[in-house]
């Protein structure tokens, strides 16, 4: 009997099918990136907030002031001493209760007929009053709601902002291990389908979500079924080409990815409201449930639980849309009895060259994802124009893809993949201590460094797939993208809290971490030309080179 990948030759590797099923799938690239940056329009710190007392908003409301000129009268400068100790105007109050207003205003009333709307602080002593904490009763002057604003995620509770994204990468991590386990045991395609239902309805419940307890509950259930939609439809997509096309697709389909960040700035700039936002970034999922009339499940997924019938009849489809012809000699199709093992941690640092393999990439992962998230976020809070500035990054990525495929087939993986992360370490120190006089020198070495650390996140992708015996390939990618998801929980927390002592220390730390993470891939065996290992055996000979190359 004929194998798979025979029938598949036959029927078209990447036909008129594959093409369709290709661009469809790779939609979901783009949703995802919706859902992967969101938080940094979602998450937009408003220009002024500040701690409105109950005396303060009876005069406001009396004077007829905007949120501005309030900001300005009652709000205590950032300069402001209490005790010695530098206070953070924004954060604190003057207590300036009814009865100090009252006496204030009496003094007024004697000296000139009323409390001045100008200078309401006139007849305190030195013109100031004591700071107590804000328990409550935030202002803010942006006209743009935010989750900042509406859940007063601003300073003690300003942590709260970077726990979102945690959660969010959280859920990633969930979604990862459990929708990775039930799309190999119940299907491809269904657990893609019940994934973009579930991010959808869990988008909508975040956007009307009554409080901040809600909000961070269905962000976690979106990071899930959002993972969901993304591993399983990249899975699909390189499961129904041939072994010639697969690392072609794999690696653009995350152009589709990119795709997403160029979009949502523009997005978010129509959209003032965050809760509109996010039904315009998550809304799109529910359309995706059409594919279950257009895209089959996997025909190879069917092969390894024993449905040949069903694979067959799916591949004659294929055959058939792609204006090819099944002789009926492919009545049947090789069904492997292989018993499924159960491999573990151990399978993975049990011989020298699999442990070398599987830390330097478990590195790899995290490093990637950390400098990638951190440097995305931290548009967020370097000024300038969010919009333009997150619109140009995007496009900057672009020529990652390209620049992957023109390298990889001739100067092999390691040295590509060293190289952009070396290159987008030594980017990101170098911003770091430039001056701000040149925003446009300090503009061009960060996007080389984003551009570097595309790569990298895009390289690791295929490294990690290809390294592994096949007997723990889906086990090993699947446990070291895991540090993928936790750096993205470490990345939120280590810029916001980092940059609230120097705003440019993150790039010192990302800086670190990539040019580390270069120099310990250069350890790593080149794959190029070298036929995919089928045990722990071939890994080990991938080091001194004794494992045959693959001419096919």
């Amino acid at each position: 009997m004929p194998s798979f990948d025979e029938v598949l030759q036959k029927a078209g590797e990447f036909g008129r099918f594959q093409r369709r099923v290709f661009l469809l799938m790779c939609l979901t690239g783009i949703t995802f990136a919706f859902l992967f940056v969101s938080v940094v329009f979602l998450g937009i710190s408003p220009d002024h907030h500040w701690c409105q007392g109950p005396s303060a908003a009876e005069l406001a409301e009396r004077c007829g002031w905007s949120p501005e000129e309030e900001w300005n009268r009652t709000a205590p400068p950032r300069s402001a001493l209490e005790s010695g100790v530098r206070s953070d105007g924004r954060c604190e109050r003057y207590e300036l209760e009814a009865a100090n207003w009252s006496s204030a205003a009496d003094a007024a009333d004697a000296a000139e007929g009323g409390l001045s709307c100008s200078d309401p602080l006139a007849f305190f002593p030195n013109r100031t009053a004591p700071l107590v904490s804000c328990q409550g009763n935030w202002k803010y002057s942006q006209s743009h709601t935010t989750i900042v604003s509406e859940f007063n995620l601003v300073c003690s509770n300003s942590w709260m902002l970077d726990f979102t994204q945690a959660v969010l990468n959280l859920g990633f991590l969930a979604g990862a291990f459990t929708l990775c386990y039930a799309a190999d045991r119940y299907g491809r395609i269904i657990i893609y389908l019940i994934s973009c239902f579930g991010v959808g309805i869990s988008g909508i419940v975040v956007a009307f979500a009554p409080n901040f307890t809600v909000f961070v509950i269905f962000r976690f259930l979106q990071g899930v079924f959002g993972k969901g939609t993304w591993m399983t439809s990249y899975v699909i997509v390189t499961e129904m080409v041939g072994s010639k096309q697969r690392r072609i697709v794999g690696i653009v389909i995350q152009i589709f990815f990119t795709f997403g960040i160029i979009i949502i700035p523009g997005i978010a700039y129509l959209i003032p409201r965050w809760q509109g936002i996010q039904l315009a970034i998550t809304l799109p999922n529910f359309l995706f449930l059409l594919y279950y009339w257009v895209v089959p499940e996997s025909p190879r997924w069917l092969i390894t639980r024993k449905e040949g019938e069903k694979a067959l009849k799916i591949l004659q489809s294929i055959a058939k849309y792609n204006g090819k012809y099944l002789s009926p000699n492919y009545s049947e199709i090789t069904v492997t009895d292989e018993e499924v093992s159960n491999p573990s941690f151990l399978d993975l640092v049990r011989t020298p060259q699999m442990r070398k393999c599987t830390l330097i990439l478990m590195f790899a992962w995290f490093t990637s994802a950390v400098v990638y998230q951190g440097l995305v976020m931290r548009l967020g809070i370097i000024g300038g124009n969010l919009y333009i500035d997150f619109f140009i990054s995007g496009v900057v990525e672009l020529p990652a893809a390209l620049l992957i495929l023109l390298t990889i087939e001739r100067m092999g993986r390691r040295l590509p993949f060293a190289v952009s992360n070396i290159v987008a370490g030594i980017a990101c120190l170098v911003t770091a201590f430039l001056p701000e006089g040149i925003p446009w020198l300090r503009t061009t070495v960060a996007t080389i460094g984003r551009l570097g650390i595309t790569m990298s996140f895009e390289i690791v992708y295929l490294v990690n797939s290809e390294l592994y015996p096949t007997t723990l390939r889906n086990f090993g990618v699947s446990l070291c993208s895991g540090l993928c998801d936790f750096g993205g929980i470490v990345a939120p927390f280590l810029l916001f809290r980092l940059a609230a002592i120097w705003l440019e220390l993150p790039l010192i730390i990302f800086g670190i971490l990539a040019s580390i993470c270069g120099g310990l891939v250069l350890l790593l065996p080149e794959t190029k030309g070298i036929a995919l290992p089928e045990t722990v055996e071939d890994v080990e000979k991938l080091a001194s080179g004794h494992l045959e190359p693959d001419f096919y």
